[in-house]
């Protein structure tokens, strides 16, 4: 399958809050929220997912045309490790995003399957596993605003028939997690996560690209990048300009945000 956007749609795009692996077990409220992000759209082409769990030296681009569903966790119930979201790849629509960056090189990886950054969040929005799916990695030796040039270059996209989802969490601080408290949350968790969701609704994105200036919350909110750059891809492919919507506002686990982002 090629790139053809023959049908004139400007896609959206999306930032999903994808949490906890048990969330794609069963229907709960985040599900229904990440389902209701794709509600009203026509059938992509194709997924481009840029997810928390594929980091890399380089960029790199799954180019399987059937890929695996790749169980990234450990000590979760059995049943989590026997759920297969069995979509195709797109191998043509993957090259095409070597075509389409200029700033930087993208290599292939043709083994590549679907982590569950990719494949807990999707088999809620495409159930039947129709809309073929691949990603593309975090190059964990570039600066944060290296992804979001990225993503503007790959905002292209959107205008032949690819949905851009990354899949992260805007807070994500598993060291200061409490497993058992579901419906609780740091001050300072929630205090950044709304500062984020300010600065996407003002277009403040070299707020969000430079957040290390953003204070002790940030510092908290981010120990490591790997969950939050996600969210750079999406803010660079979308525009300040666009309809923005926000689903599942919540932080959970006291220190992880389900924040979900839809622009345009």
């Amino acid at each position: 399958m090629s790139l053809s956007g023959e049908n004139n749609i400007r896609l959206p795009v999306l930032f999903v809050g994808h949490g906890s692996p048990m969330n794609a077990l069963g229907k709960n409220d985040y599900t229904r929220g990440w389902r209701s992000m794709v509600e009203d759209l026509p059938a992509p082409e194709a997924i481009l997912c840029v997810s928390a769990h594929w980091e890399s030296e380089g960029t790199l681009v799954s180019t399987t045309d059937r890929p695996s569903t790749i169980h990234d966790f450990w000590g979760f119930p059995e049943e989590l490790y026997r759920i297969a979201y069995s979509c195709p790849g797109s191998p043509a629509c993957a090259r095409e995003i070597e075509k389409t960056v200029r700033n930087t090189h993208v290599g292939e990886d043709p083994e590549r399957g679907l982590d569950h950054g990719a494949w807990a969040v999707i088999r809620w929005m495409y159930p039947d596993a129709d809309v073929p799916v691949f990603q593309l990695s975090l190059d964990r030796t570039r600066p944060p605003d290296f992804h979001y040039r990225l993503g503007r270059e790959l905002s292209s996209l959107r205008d032949r028939g690819v949905l851009i989802i990354g899949s992260g969490n805007i807070v994500h601080n598993l060291a200061l997690a409490d497993m058992g408290a579901e419906d609780e949350a740091y001050d300072w968790a929630e205090d950044f996560d709304s500062l984020v969701a300010a600065s996407i609704r003002d277009g403040q994105h070299e707020d969000l690209i430079e957040y290390g200036k953003m204070g002790r919350a940030a510092q908290l909110a981010i120990p490591t990048n790997e969950h939050y750059l996600p969210l750079l891809y999406v803010l660079g492919a979308g525009n300040a300009r666009e309809p923005i919507a926000f689903t599942n506002s919540k932080v959970t686990l006291r220190s992880v945000s389900m924040t979900c982002v839809r622009i345009g």
